[in-house]
């Protein structure tokens, strides 16, 4: 079974809204860093945003104010809020976490080395048209 399943991709045209969500089979540790990494064709990877244990978020500049990451701990899944979409948000979106036994997570570090998570989903794509 995987431990984190994205959802919620799909295609919308610009200036349009979507929300993803990625649930997590993985429970008991006190701390964490979960995010959304995305992949567009033939780009690098990019960390869009990340969110810690304390709540702390941290978002790539070209998401501020249009994306918003939230994690429900009841429910134990982790949402991406997007709005006012662009085409240049078009990519392959991955959900990715790292789970610690002794803290804390550091986000806005996660965010710029997402490579540092090891757990990751199997992504879900986002097409935005202009």
């Amino acid at each position: 079974q995987a431990q984190l399943e994205e959802s919620g991709g799909g295609s919308v045209q610009a200036g349009g809204s979507l929300r993803l969500s990625c649930a997590s089979s993985v429970y008991g540790y006190e701390h964490y860093c979960m995010g959304w990494v995305r992949q567009a064709p033939g780009k690098d990877r990019e960390g869009v945003a990340v969110i810690n244990d304390a709540g702390i978020e941290s978002y790539a500049d070209s998401v501020k104010g249009r994306f918003t990451i939230s994690h429900d701990k009841f429910k134990n899944t982790l949402y991406l809020q997007m709005t006012d979409l662009k085409p240049e948000d078009t990519a392959m979106y991955y959900c990715a976490a790292e789970f610690r036994e002794e803290g804390p997570c550091y986000s806005a570090e996660r965010l710029e080395r997402p490579e540092r998570l090891h757990t990751w989903g199997q992504g879900t794509q986002v097409t935005v048209s202009s």
